[in-house]
């Protein structure tokens, strides 16, 4: 609702275009609005070009965790664009003289560079380093370096008053080039992208600029900083004050002595091994936005429909045509648990596609690609997440197995973990659950689990009851039960359970799903639990995008999976049918400090 404020403008400038002529409208007046648009479509441009570099790219400078907090200080970084589009509108009302910003005009040009490059860089240089001091550090500036990893938006995280300064400062050319009657709209549009795009190349944690630059115009490395340049001044603190032009740090003597070293080595990168893969897949079409590429705040919650959905389904459709002909899967995430390093990455295809017939074979191609890329990589363990596991698709992944037999990988399903989780999660005291919906792996293994352990299990489907009856032991085929009567407060439930089951429930029934997606939650007066899932210990690095639907700081029990497996050093696959110790990964998951998911 914050964008309220400018609301007003922004209908004053489309009643002007609908009840003038062009010729009588001030355009620089109506494109302040869409200018406002640009520059935050200009800094989320920056932030998933950011994130997808520090997932994946060897040029990274600070390789430390981000976590949600950081996200939650810097998730309102669109306030200081409207702040800035508030001044715009006043000023224009207030300044006579911006009636006589033309399109283009040179000398504006060459005076707005002048005047940055002087007075802008100069004073900034000073109100930086007088921020530094610990009586203005403490009460203002301190907030903008809680951030030591920074992200682009990190640049623009900053109490209001030092908004204003800043505001003020990089207002001097804006406002001679008006008053001398030189100002132009390319100027006022170059100047503030040029300012963004500085801010955010700051801020982004990869090294980007290439060294031939330097070489090719030597003073440039004075007139231009690197983003492994004001990284130090985050590390550091007390050196790399400039704004963008470290002439000033060279003049007072200010300049991190590690400043090129750091450049050097950010620049020539550091190859990474992967030890883990979690290979995964957007569900809904506006899941996009809440991948950790996406809109960093959505990625940082538990994806749920809301309202504001609607407005970004036109952008949603056009990334799902634009991955339709993406054939390869990408990087989206990195972790690290003690010595495991962990990488997610996603199939560029979403829930309904796994469901088209003749989309099956491009999606099989798509898993079996990644898994040979991964293989040539040295990835140790490859765990199948969502529907890349499906039966109908690859055989749970046995398919890869017995096509590629000399495989140096372990690919894992996890249908073991989530089986464990389910039974552990059952209420204790419970004599018999009610089993609905479609039978899979985890849901088979489930049903043997709890029978082990004298609990009933009670099903309606006959079909599915004599399919499983093979797999039961004698002693275990007696907790097997098949009865149209029976409703017990506990149920298992798998895919395929409609709005109509769910209303046969007692009131207080339990829904406990063993699928992978959650059932739809129809009743109000009865309890959903999660899809099998563990909270995360705090060793777990670099955490900051919550798991589909799942809290903050919880993970599928399907992506833990192949980071047990990896740090257990397990030499089997877990694909097909084949099921590892339910008790035996129940117990390492805990012993490396992965906790039960309390659904209260």
């Amino acid at each position: 609702m914050q964008y309220v404020v400018v609301a007003p403008w922004v209908a004053h400038s489309f009643y002007l275009l609908a009840t003038k002529d062009l010729k009588d409208i001030h355009l620089n007046y109506i494109l302040i609005f869409p200018s406002l648009l640009l520059r935050m479509l200009h800094n989320q441009i920056w932030i998933s070009i950011s994130r997808l570099q520090t997932a994946r790219s060897p040029h990274r400078i600070v390789d430390k965790s981000i976590d949600f907090e950081q996200v939650d200080r810097e998730r309102n970084w669109d306030d200081q664009i409207l702040f800035n589009g508030i001044l715009f509108y006043v000023g224009y009302q207030m300044i006579p003289d911006t009636a006589y910003i033309s399109a283009w005009k040179l000398n504006g040009v060459i005076i707005n560079i002048l005047l940055h490059a002087g007075p802008v860089e100069f004073l900034y240089y000073w109100f930086h380093r007088a921020l530094h001091h610990h009586f203005l550090y403490s009460r203002y500036h301190s907030h903008h370096h809680a951030s030591i990893v920074t992200e682009p938006i990190t640049s623009v995280i900053h109490p209001f008053a030092e908004h204003i300064v800043y505001f003020l400062l990089f207002a001097i050319p804006l406002l001679v080039t008006i008053f001398t009657r030189t100002a132009s709209m390319v100027q006022f549009i170059g100047y503030i992208f040029y300012i963004d795009f500085m801010n955010n190349m700051g801020h982004c944690n990869f090294e980007l600029v290439p060294k031939w630059l330097f070489s090719t115009f030597p003073p440039l490395k004075y007139l231009m900083y690197t983003p492994s340049f004001h990284s130090l001044h985050h590390t550091q603190f007390r050196t790399n004050y400039s704004l963008f032009m470290p002439f000033y740090d060279y003049l007072y003597n200010t300049m991190d002595k590690s400043s090129d070293e750091v450049y050097e080595t950010s620049w020539k990168g550091k190859k990474e091994i992967i030890d883990v893969v979690h290979l995964t897949h957007p569900t809904t079409l506006q899941s996009i936005y809440h991948l950790r590429l996406g809109i960093a705040s959505l990625a940082s919650k538990p994806h749920k429909s809301n309202w504001y959905d609607l407005m970004m389904w036109p952008m949603a459709w056009v990334s799902m045509v634009f991955t339709w002909f993406y054939s390869s899967s990408f990087v989206v995430e990195r972790n690290k648990l003690k010595n495991i390093k962990i990488q997610t990455w996603v199939i560029p295809r979403y829930k309904f596609q796994y469901g088209l017939s003749w989309e099956k074979e491009a999606i099989n191609d798509l898993i079996e690609k990644t898994i040979l890329e991964a293989d040539t990589n040295g990835v140790k363990v490859l765990s199948l997440g969502l529907l890349n596991q499906a039966k109908e698709i690859n055989e749970s992944g046995e398919l890869y197995i017995q096509k590629y037999p000399k495989l140096k990988l372990r690919i894992v399903d996890g249908s073991s973990l989530a089986a464990a989780v389910i039974i552990n999660s059952i209420p204790k005291g419970t004599q018999q659950v009610l089993l609905k919906g479609n039978i899979s792996k985890v849901g088979r293994t489930v049903i043997q689990g709890l029978c082990n352990n004298g609990v009933k299990v009670v099903m309606t489907n006959k079909h599915d009851y004599y399919m499983l009856e093979p797999f039961m032991l004698d002693t275990m085929g007696e907790k097997l039960l098949l009865s149209n009567t029976c409703m017990p407060q506990v149920w298992l439930v798998g895919d395929g359970l409609d709005d109509a089951e769910q209303w046969k429930a007692e009131k207080g029934t339990t829904f406990i799903p063993f699928s992978h997606f959650p059932p739809k939650k129809v009743r109000k007066d009865c309890l959903y639990y999660s899809t099998a899932a563990m909270k995360i210990p705090n060793e777990l690095q670099n955490i900051h995008a919550c798991e589909n639907w799942l809290p903050r700081k919880v993970m599928s029990a399907w992506r833990i999976a192949g980071i047990i497996h990896a740090l257990e050093g397990w030499d089997e696959h877990e694909c097909g049918d084949t099921i590892l110790q339910v008790d035996k990964i129940w117990m390492a998951a805990l012993r490396h400090g992965f906790l039960p998911l309390l659904n209260e």
